[in-house]
């Protein structure tokens, strides 16, 4: 059944304003997948909510979140149905999926209550670090996620932070913490205090009063995959059907170049010279480089394209396996990729579960494999040579060589 046929069905209802969108949603739902079957259902709930509106003289453009809600909580006497307390929850859903596609088109406002909106000072810092700064969509989502918990203690008026105004904000979230989150939190206050100081908006210094966070650089050890266990990987990885074609590709991309997961959920089809054999990777800070594609991982990465990947015009290689086709929405789903290959091969109680357990074990592995600390920098598109020296502490064998005796310690004891 095609769109035309959807929407010539017979109905109850007068739908009013909303039947001339009505098209324009179909076949907008169609564009990211959704079956004639789930159209069908999504514009029975937008009929009904036309009708629903038309019946108590309420225009299209009135629409806001209120009303939304108002309509999910009615209690349907509404022509051709039957009698209903409320309506679904579905059909609350699929009505708000419909005022989305109104505000993206122009029709309406956004429904988004405007209170949950982040301040002006917030925005211009959140610019200020894609624009000058260079920092990763997801690094910047990150310090805006982290500052927006610490501006209730903080305060809208930036004028009136104090020393203790800010220490105390920043203890109050990170007290009990692990190091590694705490560290996390404390530098992006510190960067939005800095940032807030040269815009003339706080007083400077401020960032001085906060507390350091006591975690050594490179202290420990790389968490990585043993040989055993990246070889159960490599060999789990699910051949059939899209969902397993798009996961292979993705796990061996990551485990040939030690891709970060970012890297594979902003990767675009252009990015690949299939004559070549190369990617171009865009890493951290604006750096783009071109890598070459191995043999295998580029095999799956083709076969995913060529045969599974959903038909629709996303300029991005990898995508959600079932509809709404969509992008992977961050490094986050990547991650949920690999623990689920985790699982699949029958690997227990992995060091950690993301995707960096598997970019430290490509590094342990190329280095045990002979590759020179360059070479893997190179690889891992490290900026400084101390953060690839990191993964020296695993070759042990290679420090038992250089390993000088105890003072005064016989040897062989």
């Amino acid at each position: 059944m095609d769109i035309a046929q959807l929407l010539a069905r017979p109905h109850a209802m007068n739908v009013g304003d909303a039947a001339r969108y009505l098209e324009g949603f179909a076949a907008e739902m169609a564009s990211v997948g959704y079956s004639p079957l789930t159209i069908g259902g999504y514009l029975d709930s937008v009929i009904h909510f036309g009708g629903w509106l038309q019946a108590r003289g309420l225009s299209l453009r009135a629409i806001d979140e209120k009303i939304v809600r108002a309509f999910g909580a009615h209690r349907c006497k509404c022509p051709g149905r039957r009698s209903y307390p409320s309506v679904s929850r579905a059909y609350g859903a699929r009505v708000e999926r419909f005022a989305r596609y109104l505000a993206q088109q122009g029709i309406i406002r956004s429904t988004v209550d405007a209170t949950a909106e982040a301040p002006s000072s917030l925005i211009a810092f959140r610019e200020w670090l894609l624009q000058h700064r260079g920092l990763a969509s997801v690094t910047v989502d990150r310090h805006e996620r982290l500052l927006k918990q610490m501006l209730p203690a903080l305060g809208a008026e930036t004028g009136e932070y104090t020393a203790a105004t800010v220490r105390a904000a920043v203890l109050g979230q990170i007290r009990g913490r692990r190091p590694a989150y705490a560290k996390t939190f404390v530098g992006a206050l510190r960067i939005y205090l800095r940032f807030l100081a040269t815009s003339g908006v706080c007083q400077a210094g401020l960032d001085h009063a906060l507390p350091t966070v006591a975690e050594w650089k490179l202290s420990s050890l790389p968490r990585y995959l043993d040989s055993g266990q990246a070889a159960r990987l490599d060999d789990s990885c699910r051949r059939d059907g899209p969902l397993g074609s798009r996961d292979r590709a993705i796990m061996l991309l990551l485990l040939r170049l030690g891709l970060r997961a970012g890297d594979i959920a902003s990767m675009r089809p252009a990015d690949i010279d299939w004559k070549e054999a190369t990617l171009l990777v865009r890493g951290k800070g604006r750096r783009d480089v071109r890598l070459p594609l191995p043999q295998d991982a580029g095999d799956a990465v083709l076969e995913y394209l060529e045969h599974q990947r959903p038909h629709v015009t996303i300029d991005r290689v990898f995508l959600c396996a079932k509809a709404p086709f969509r992008a992977l929405r961050s490094g986050g789903a990547v991650s949920d990729i690999v623990r689920g290959s985790l699982r699949a091969a029958g690997i227990e109680n992995p060091p950690t579960r993301g995707a960096n357990l598997i970019r430290h074990t490509t590094a342990t592995t190329m280095l045990r494999a002979g590759a020179t600390l360059d070479e893997i920098g190179t690889i891992l598109r490290h900026k400084s040579p101390d953060t690839t020296a990191h993964y020296a502490k695993v070759d042990v064998a290679t420090l038992r060589q250089i390993t000088q005796p105890w003072p005064g310690l016989k040897e062989g004891k």
